[in-house]
C-alpha cells in the first residue's frame, strides 16, 4: 500500500473535503493546493498517463498527520523550560504504517480499547499486546512492524465505525 493510498482510504474514511485536505497539509507545514490535492487523491491506471497523479512522499505524509492533529486538536504550546522536540525525520523511513497508526490514534484521541474495536469492525483480531508493539518507537524490544494488511484493516474499520 502507497502512501497516496493511504491519503485515499484516510480522506474517504473520515469524509474530509478537498479544501479541508489543502488546510490539513497546510497545517503540518506542507503547502498543497486543492488542486494538488486532487492530483494526490487521483487513482492512476494504467492506460492513463503517471503524470496526472502526484506522488505523496513520506515526508507529505508526515505532513499531512501532523496538520491532522493540530487540526482535530489544536496547536499544543511548548510548556515553559521544555525545548521544542523535533519530529523524528521519517524521509527514509520503510515503514509508515507505525506512524499512521500513532499518529491517527492521537488525532482522534482513541484508546487502545477504540482501536482493538476497529480492528475488530474490519474482521481482525488484534491483541493488546500487538497493539502496544506497533505503537512502540523504532528500536524498543518489543517494537513490531505494522505491515499493509494491519494498516489496511485499520482504515477498514475506520470507514465503518465513522461512515456506519
Amino acid at each position: 500500500m502507497d502512501n497516496n493510498d493511504i491519503l485515499i482510504r484516510l480522506r474517504y474514511a473520515l469524509e474530509i473535503k478537498n479544501s479541508e485536505m489543502a488546510e490539513i497539509f497546510k497545517l503540518g507545514g506542507e503547502d498543497v493546493s486543492v488542486p494538488e490535492v486532487v492530483r494526490i487523491l487521483k487513482k492512476s491506471d494504467e492506460e492513463e498517463e503517471s503524470d496526472s497523479q502526484l506522488t505523496l512522499t513520506n515526508r507529505m505524509l508526515n505532513s499531512f498527520l501532523n496538520g491532522f492533529i493540530i487540526y482535530k486538536r489544536g496547536k499544543q504550546e511548548p510548556k515553559p523550560g521544555q525545548a521544542n522536540s523535533p519530529d523524528p525525520s521519517i524521509e527514509n523511513y520503510n515503514n509508515i504504517n507505525n506512524i499512521l497508526l500513532k499518529k491517527v490514534k492521537i488525532a482522534l484521541s482513541l484508546t487502545t480499547e477504540d482501536m482493538l474495536d476497529i480492528f475488530k469492525k474490519a474482521g481482525l483480531n488484534v491483541s493488546k499486546g500487538e497493539l502496544g508493539a506497533f505503537l512502540r518507537k523504532e528500536g524498543h524490544k518489543n517494537y513490531k512492524v505494522c505491515l499493509d494488511n494491519f494498516a489496511r484493516n485499520f482504515l477498514k474499520g475506520l470507514t465503518i465505525k465513522y461512515r456506519g
